[in-house]
């Protein structure tokens, strides 16, 4: 993670790109937090950054401060910390910690896990702290895949390249297994589900009308609602919204864009239709939420 190609924007925050380094296998990396800290000793580091790739983080000693969008969490150990790419996190130091940190990109992992560990929820849990077997089952999961990392030369490229690809297969599919529905009655996310939040994804800066995305994936509005209320817990509707307003209070903590700007980018009409939508949904304005974020250092009280 060679991070000293960050690209930025002026004051706005690093949009930071996965870069393996030279050697290793394209796509992940796997590191202890000592490595971390060698690399990265000065302060530039720790402030908010937007990674494009996927952070699996887990301590085996010691306590460690990390922000996630606007959510401040003190790891220990036995703790995971994924954060996801396009989300906003800033490091609180690396000082009396240690763990494995595991870097991959979102076309990394074979089409099949991405879709069942839900790698591409936005709103997937930050922090995760399994227990019993799942815990001794994930620690060795990420050991077995730390050794492989590591043990590069001893076996053909395409085959150690495969064999990362498994290993992190078992590690994020037990950590989505953390966060599944449980019981008898539960249901998992259905294919309506998991295409309207591609959707979302793809297009929620141009539209926030649910029925703009049920005709282009071809349901009704009232069935997208249904699926997502199963799934997320939420309706379609408020699904969108949520997005909107996430992308919104990153743009404003961690960038220099005016309140028009950052209501262009979203798909507003002008300043005062995202205000207005802004404060109906969180019940502040967008320049009250800039002001708030931005004089408390953008570091929430760790949970």
């Amino acid at each position: 993670m060679r991070q000293a190609q960050q690209r930025t924007r002026g004051p706005e925050i690093p949009e930071v790109p996965f870069a393996a380094p030279p050697g290793t296998p394209a796509g992940v990396e796997v590191m202890t937090l000592a490595e971390l800290r060698r690399r990265h000793p000065g302060d530039a580091f720790f402030r908010p950054q937007r990674p494009a790739f996927h952070h699996l983080l887990t301590l085996d000693t010691g306590r460690l401060c990390h922000t996630v969008d606007f959510t401040g969490y003190t790891l220990e150990p036995g703790t995971w910390l994924w954060v996801r790419p396009g989300q906003v996190q800033q490091w609180g130091g690396l000082t009396g910690a240690e763990g494995t940190l595991v870097l991959f990109e979102p076309g990394f992992p074979d089409p099949a896990t991405v879709a069942a560990a839900r790698l591409d929820d936005p709103f997937a849990p930050a922090v995760q702290q399994p227990c019993g077997e799942d815990r001794e089952a994930l620690d060795g999961a990420v050991r077995h895949l730390h050794r492989e990392f590591d043990s590069g030369g001893a076996l053909p490229a395409d085959v150690h390249l495969a064999l990362l690809r498994h290993l992190l297969a078992a590690v994020v599919l037990r950590l989505a297994h953390l966060t599944a529905p449980a019981g008898a009655g539960a249901v998992e996310p259905g294919e309506t589900y998991l295409r309207f939040r591609q959707a979302v994804e793809r297009d929620y800066t141009r539209t926030r009308r649910v029925e703009d995305y049920a005709r282009a994936l071809g349901y009704s509005p009232r069935t997208l609602s249904r699926a997502t209320l199963a799934a997320a817990g939420v309706g379609a509707k408020e699904f969108v919204d949520r997005r909107v307003i996430l992308e919104a209070k990153r743009l404003l903590a961690h960038s220099d864009r005016s309140a028009a700007r950052i209501a262009e980018h979203l798909g507003f009409a002008d300043a005062a239709n995202f205000a207005k939508y802004f404060h109906q949904r969180t019940g502040t304005s967008p320049i009250a939420f800039r002001t708030a974020v931005t004089s408390a250092g953008s570091t929430p009280s760790p949970r």
